[in-house]
């Protein structure tokens, strides 16, 4: 038996692009199908598109639900998409229940109001997905820039128009976002801020163990910004070679990962 209550049914809901849509918006431009984990400690979800250039990593703990009970940890595979649909049906404030029984196909949600005047349910049928969780190993990175979300989101909308790929370039002074295209070439400079009249959630925050300078797709990174409505902040980590991580915080519950692979066709060849 699988039980969870979020009286905060917003944190579901509110994570929207400009369009109004849902949470899964974020991950299933990605993706469509993923097999959601539940275990004692929490809900899971890992799932990499189908270039398998990008990866989305979600984490909600147990503690940050009313009421959550795991009798044992397996499987729900789900499409994002039917699931986004039945999250749309769910009011601003509702209280958001998901129960699932050994062995079911079948996942209920039940969206109350909070004066229970108004009960929703919904039955959704599971998918039987087979997927391979990757270990992501903790790597300590070269570079973490924490920054305001919406503020990244703008940057790499606004550069998406000039180019196709983006150059970040850190530096101990701030971040450089740069991108060329067949119409010219654009970059946005943003530098460290920690000024002691600036709300933390307009800082721009660097840690720097070194310089890094990598190039990625921009129509991915786009797609992770739209988990942008989850947190004021996100937070970036570069390390030459290995992919960029964009996190979310969710509430205080858990967070949001994205992974995308760098470019590499120019050093190809060059070499």
């Amino acid at each position: 038996m699988f039980e969870a209550r979020l009286v905060q049914g917003e944190l579901l809901k509110k994570v929207r692009s400009g369009s109004g849509t849902p949470i899964l918006e974020a991950t299933r431009e990605l993706v469509t199908e993923a097999n959601l984990e539940i275990g004692a400690t929490g809900v899971s979800l890992q799932a990499m598109d189908s270039s398998h250039v990008s990866l989305v990593a979600l984490s909600l703990r147990s503690d940050g639900f009313e009421h959550y009970r795991a009798d044992r940890a397996f499987s729900m595979g789900m499409n994002l998409n039917n699931v986004s649909k039945m999250l749309r049906c769910a009011g601003k404030d509702d209280i958001i229940t998901i129960k699932a029984d050994d062995g079911d196909d079948t996942v209920y949600f039940t969206f109350e109001s909070p004066t229970q005047d108004k009960v929703s349910e919904f039955e959704l049928k599971l998918m039987d997905i087979s997927s391979e969780n990757l270990g992501i190993p903790e790597t300590e990175y070269a570079a973490s820039v924490r920054m305001p979300s919406a503020e990244f989101q703008r940057i790499c909308r606004d550069l998406s128009s000039i180019g196709d790929t983006v150059e970040m370039s850190v530096t101990k002074d701030g971040i450089k976002f740069s991108t060329t295209g067949d119409i010219g070439n654009a970059s946005v400079i943003c530098r460290q801020n920690t000024a002691i009249d600036k709300q933390s959630e307009e800082q721009t925050v660097i840690d720097m163990n070194e310089p890094v300078v990598l190039t990625f797709a921009l129509r991915y990174l786009n797609s992770f910004t739209r988990a942008t409505g989850l947190s004021p902040m996100v937070q970036i980590k570069l390390s030459k070679d290995l992919p960029v991580v964009v996190e979310y915080r969710i509430a205080d519950m858990g967070f949001v990962r994205y992974y995308l692979a760098p470019k590499i066709e120019d050093e190809e060849m060059e070499g």
